[in-house]
Formats: C-alpha cells, sequence, structure tokens
C-alpha cells in the first residue's frame, strides 16, 4: 500500500513532464478549451485525465505514488499561478491576452473563425449584455479564460449634452 514501484524523483519528474505538455497543448488549443464548457468538453477532460493515469503513475498502485503525484501538481499549478503573477511576460505566455472579435459594430469573421467562436456562442454572449444589435457593439473581446465580454457603445442623446 505504501511501497512505490519506482523512485520517488520519478513521479515528481513524470509529473512535471506531463503537466507541462499539457499545459502546452492546452494553451496552443485556444481560449475557447478552458472557455464555457460543453458536454463535449467535459468529455475531453475525462478522458485527458485517464490518458495521462498511466504516465503519471507507471506500474505503480501504491497510496504514497498518488499522493507524491497529487502534492506535485498541486505544486506546479501554485507555482504556475505565482510565475503569473509576478511577471507579465510569462502571464502573456502561459494566459495569453483578450482577443478582440468585434469593434464599432464590426464584427471580425476571420478572428470568430480563428479562436474557434461559435455563431451561437458570439449571439449568447450579445444576449447576456442586453445587445441586440451588433452595431451597438463598441467592443467585444474573447477574455483568456474563454469568455466574451461585449462593451455597448453608448446611445445618443444620454443627457451629457448642453441644450
Amino acid at each position: 500500500m505504501f511501497e512505490m514501484s519506482m523512485p520517488w524523483w520519478e513521479f515528481i519528474l513524470r509529473a512535471v513532464a506531463v503537466y507541462v505538455v499539457l499545459l502546452g497543448m492546452i494553451r496552443i488549443s485556444g481560449k475557447r478549451t478552458m472557455g464555457q464548457f460543453t458536454a463535449f468538453d467535459m468529455l475531453l477532460i475525462v478522458l485527458l485525465g485517464n490518458a495521462v493515469q498511466n504516465a503519471l503513475l507507471g506500474k505503480d498502485t501504491s497510496m504514497t505514488g498518488g499522493l507524491l503525484l497529487a502534492a506535485t501538481l498541486i505544486v506546479l499549478n501554485w507555482s504556475v499561478g505565482l510565475l503569473t503573477s509576478r511577471s507579465r511576460k510569462m502571464e502573456r505566455l502561459l494566459e495569453g491576452v483578450p482577443v478582440v472579435l468585434a469593434h464599432n459594430g464590426n464584427v471580425y469573421r476571420d478572428v470568430l473563425r480563428r479562436e474557434l467562436v461559435s455563431r451561437y456562442d458570439f449571439s449568447k454572449a450579445m444576449r447576456e449584455a442586453g445587445c441586440n444589435d451588433v452595431d451597438r457593439i463598441h467592443l467585444a473581446l474573447l477574455e483568456t479564460d474563454g469568455r466574451i465580454t461585449i462593451l455597448l457603445r453608448e446611445p445618443p442623446g444620454n443627457g451629457d449634452e448642453d441644450v
């Protein structure tokens, strides 16, 4: 139960390798991967966890090995959070930057396609922002976490003009 079938450092090395490779794969796959989860996204997460299990554990089934892996992954995740909070360069590299999807009523359809944002997702974000017309959009951004933020233009005659 507590006896490991590999040296302790191999667990840590495996965890670091799998973490870094998966982080890179998720980062390359785009922001929408980390946005609103669909049933397909949940399935992907479950399958990814299952797919990398053997890469992490090898033939080991000990409680000690599992706990060492869990601790290593938590420390790695905490370290990435610390690194991105202290360095703008690392934050941009690991988390990306928001992407402009629309500006002043112009929707950039090529950007929507490149970022894998469906018409439905964009329309949903518009509805959530209380926007029923593309012309009302001042700025639409795909945030680094996959959410879509829509800022609306100020309506004309909002009471700020001199009479």
